[in-house]
């Protein structure tokens, strides 16, 4: 058995846990929205053409911020092909993803699904094939109350309120050759500026976000955010960070190890940025947007210049990449919330890629039911429990060898306490394969009182790492309760079992 012992102290906090770091993303590509979110027609379709089974699962799952309508697809999209009445919108060819897109679904019916599910919009401009002036108009058409030519004709398509959109993306992964538009860094950096000032002398009230690095192997990363926030430093609030992550060859253990990796990435971005703010004299800080991230099994895709299943025929929402995940993958899951949630001072949103079907912790099938991923299961209980502080965690934990990262810890961990409802939440992982993890962990300036919640998702009787929630077994993964938690001394003890995710929470008072 390996153990690993933690320590957290009241005194000893991050800072406030941000909402907006639990988000996810809906973007026109494959069946994310339509047969996804949208489907008219189904049995559980409203009369808007929602689907109710997959938004009660979102509700469930609870993100509190969604960003749209892309992704790659942003990068040549025309916002006004998806607004007025709907038999006059135009189908339109998307190179981004070789499929036809209908426009039956916009911002008008996006605005209403996200009021619904009660998240928050993040609204990504076309800076691909367009720039200045269609962001500034869209700005004009979703914010302004009215009285002008854009405004009005919002409020003639039926929203006399405006929608009142405070987090805007400028583009998409424009470092990247296979972005439509794509640019470099110099033409990119200048385009965020100047689009952020008009953006802004149209709502003056809202938070913009660069373009940063796609991944943090990009030949340009680091170079690429420098260059960009040179020009537009002043100008936005955040700046992104995409990455995608995979076992390869059967390689577990650096799997289950790639939060290193994105530890590294984020605190590299942080140095870049606060080096561009200590050379350029700023004042403010520019926050960290990790806008896309999530387990992709990218294996069979087509070359390094056009990275995406590209069709052979023109369809409407065909099938792309809806990878199934396994018990191995939501472990990989809950250590990449931690990795953020630690990071929580300057990673202020994040979104998990995508929502329902791609690469998501909803499936759904066309006509059919739909059901919860086992990545769903760490991404729900954070975002229902992480409340409060961020709690620093010092962890002295049993060590295992990984071929790219070296030796790694067993035991993963993020904290939070919540001083208003006096519970602390631990959200912990076990790497191992092979092994249980003993895990105490110290409380300093807090008193331990009764556990209130101890739940576990490890492999199942009858099934190994690889097992995963399918239509026809939809509940083959989830949470149990995990045995044996309790206190004694001011002292918590708990046994994981080998490649598990926990969370652990736990009435506690000031002492």
């Amino acid at each position: 058995m390996s153990r690993a012992r933690i320590t957290i102290d009241r005194d000893f906090t991050i800072g406030e846990v941000p909402r907006r770091l639990f988000g996810s993303f809906v973007e026109h590509m494959g069946r994310c929205v339509y047969t996804g979110i949208f489907e008219p027609g189904h049995p559980e379709a409203d009369e808007h053409g929602t689907r109710r089974d997959v938004l009660e699962l979102v509700r469930e799952l609870g993100p509190t911020v969604v960003r749209y309508p892309g992704g790659n697809f942003v990068s040549g999209y025309n916002w006004e092909d998806g607004v007025g009445p709907v038999e006059d919108r135009p189908r339109r060819i998307d190179g981004a993803w070789h499929t036809i897109e209908t426009n039956a679904f916009g911002l008008h019916e996006f605005v209403r699904w996200a009021r619904e599910a009660d998240v928050e919009i993040m609204e990504a401009v076309n800076l691909g094939t367009r720039g200045v002036d269609a962001a500034r108009e869209l700005v004009e058409y979703a914010n302004h109350p009215g009285g002008t030519r854009l405004s009005d004709l919002r409020r003639q398509h039926g929203s006399a309120e405006p929608f009142d959109i405070k987090l805007w993306c400028l583009g998409n992964e424009l470092d990247g050759p296979w972005q439509i538009g794509h640019k470099t860094a110099a033409e990119y950096g200048r385009l965020a500026q100047e689009a952020a000032k008009a953006m802004r002398y149209v709502d003056p009230t809202i938070e913009l976000v660069a373009v940063g690095s796609s991944n943090r192997q990009m030949p340009t990363f680091g170079s690429w955010e420098h260059t960009v926030l040179t020009h537009a430093y002043d100008e936005v609030d955040y700046i992104s960070l995409h990455a995608y992550y995979q076992e390869d060859d059967g390689d577990a253990a650096s799997f289950l190890a790639e939060a290193v990796d994105m530890d590294a990435f984020i605190e590299g971005v942080v140095s870049t940025v606060d080096a561009v703010k200590a050379a350029g004299k700023h004042t403010k800080d520019v926050q960290l947007s990790f806008d896309e991230w999530n387990v992709w099994y990218q294996r069979g895709l087509d070359t390094e210049d056009q990275p995406h299943n590209v069709q052979k025929t023109w369809r409407e929402h065909p099938r792309l990449i809806e990878d199934t995940y396994n018990v191995t993958d939501a472990v990989v899951v809950g250590t990449f919330l931690n990795s953020l949630l630690r990071h929580g001072d300057r990673v202020r949103i994040a979104n998990q890629a995508q929502l329902v079907n791609i690469i998501a912790p909803i499936r759904s099938e066309e006509g059919g039911p739909a059901w919860r991923q086992s990545i769903f299961w760490p991404f729900a209980r954070m975002s229902a429990l992480a409340k409060g502080r961020i709690l620093r965690t010092a962890v002295d934990s049993d060590r295992y060898p990984t071929r790219k990262f070296g030796d790694a810890d067993l035991v993963d961990v993020s904290a939070t306490w919540d001083e208003e409802s006096g519970r602390v939440a631990l959200f912990l992982a076990n790497r191992g394969l092979e092994e249980s993890a003993e895990v105490t962990v110290e409380l300093r300036g807090l008193t331990a009182g009764r556990v209130t919640r101890a739940e576990v998702l490890t492999v199942p009787e009858g099934g190994d790492r690889r097992t995963a929630n399918t239509e026809q077994a939809q509940d083959a993964v989830g949470l149990a309760p995990l045995e044996g938690v309790g206190t004694q001394d001011g002292v918590l003890h708990a046994t994981l079992p080998p490649l598990a995710w926990a969370v652990i929470e736990l009435e506690v008072s000031r002492g």
